[in-house]
């Protein structure tokens, strides 16, 4: 009998434009399920950057917690993002959503020159040393690209994402909806999803082909 597989899920907060992208969450969490593995999600355990109001796309002056907020979309199952050990998992997701160019990263803020928070970065490297491979939505191939130099990526077609990527050093492919592009050498599978006009069942598509992608490279 095969062993079930194993993933992990990094969240970045609860909301498109200020945490991790909903929809690529929680169908990539469907998507695991499907393909009868299981999941633990982690997330860090800091402030956000911004707050805002997804009913008017404006700025609020309220304070939230990264962590606090993932937990939203776990149900509450749900661990610090230092506590994640690659060795115990046969693959890693970063599913999307704004909350990865502004709490995992100064993407948003700082383009090619961003840096990029200290745990992601660390749990990036520890698994590539790992050899397990790792899977990355929607705007979450950039923070990919500026920790591994090279990188074989997809956001989509979006002209000032891709320039952005470029010039940190990532080979950039366009896609359509629910491709995917597999980088060998990291053992890396990027789609675009919410980085294209797409439809909810293009995300599902979308999500279950990277799953699917990963545990071919286990």
């Amino acid at each position: 009998m095969n062993k079930q597989k194993r993933f992990a899920v990094i969240l970045a907060g609860c909301g498109v434009f200020d945490g991790t992208e909903i929809h690529e969450a929680t169908l990539t969490l469907l998507a695991i399920a499907k393909a009868g593995g299981s999941y633990e999600c982690f997330a860090p355990d800091k402030e956000q950057t911004q707050v805002i109001n997804h009913l008017t796309g404006k700025s609020m002056t309220e304070e939230r917690n990264v962590l606090v907020e993932s937990a939203r979309i776990t149900r509450g199952k749900i661990k610090p993002l230092n506590l994640y050990e690659p060795e115990k998992f046969d693959a890693v997701i970063f599913p999307g959503g704004f909350g990865v160019a502004k709490n995992l990263s100064t993407l948003a803020f700082e383009g090619s020159d961003c840096t990029i928070d200290p745990e992601v970065e660390l749990a990036v490297l520890a698994s590539v040393e790992a050899c397990i491979p790792i899977g990355a939505l929607c705007i979450a191939p950039a923070l990919i690209v500026k920790i591994l130099p090279g990188a074989d990526v997809t956001i989509g077609k979006d002209r000032e994402t891709v320039r952005i990527i470029e010039k940190m050093g990532g080979n950039h492919h366009e896609t359509n909806h629910a491709e995917v592009i597999i980088d060998e050498k990291y053992k890396l599978v990027t789609s675009p999803c919410y980085m294209l006009d797409a439809h909810i069942l293009q995300i599902e598509e979308g999500t279950q082909n990277v799953v699917d992608e990963l545990i071919k490279l286990m």
